[in-house]
């Protein structure tokens, strides 16, 4: 291999190591706007009762309806979008690693046998 082919094992662990909390983070408000997602449904299926809508089939129509549920599931479609781009960062950072785990072992084999 040449040396651009190499795998720089400590990149993929630095990698790995700078983006962990990018993920967290991204993960945490992906998780938070999920269960948000929830209470926002349940505040405007209140405001739709005080609007006089009196089913709860109606009240979930209106609140599904409503900007504001919209745009929630909007920012929770950008979170997951965000987590699962780092998420495949980071797992292909670990393949690189395994690879150049099994290169390794694959060369002290090879070394034995000499």
């Amino acid at each position: 291999m040449t040396d651009e082919g190499e795998i720089n094992i400590f990149r993929a662990l630095d990698f790995i190591r700078d983006n962990a909390p990018a993920y967290a983070q991204a993960k945490a408000q992906r998780v938070y706007l999920e269960n948000f997602r929830k209470s926002k449904k349940a505040l405007l299926m209140r405001a739709a009762e005080i609007k006089g809508h009196k089913t709860a089939a109606i009240q979930e129509r209106e609140a599904y309806a409503d900007p504001e549920y919209i745009e929630t599931l909007a920012a929770l479609q950008i979170a997951t979008e965000e987590e699962e781009r780092l998420r495949w960062l980071i797992t292909a950072a670990e393949a690189k690693i395994e690879a150049w785990r099994t290169i390794e072992s694959t060369r002290r084999a090879e070394a034995r046998a000499l």
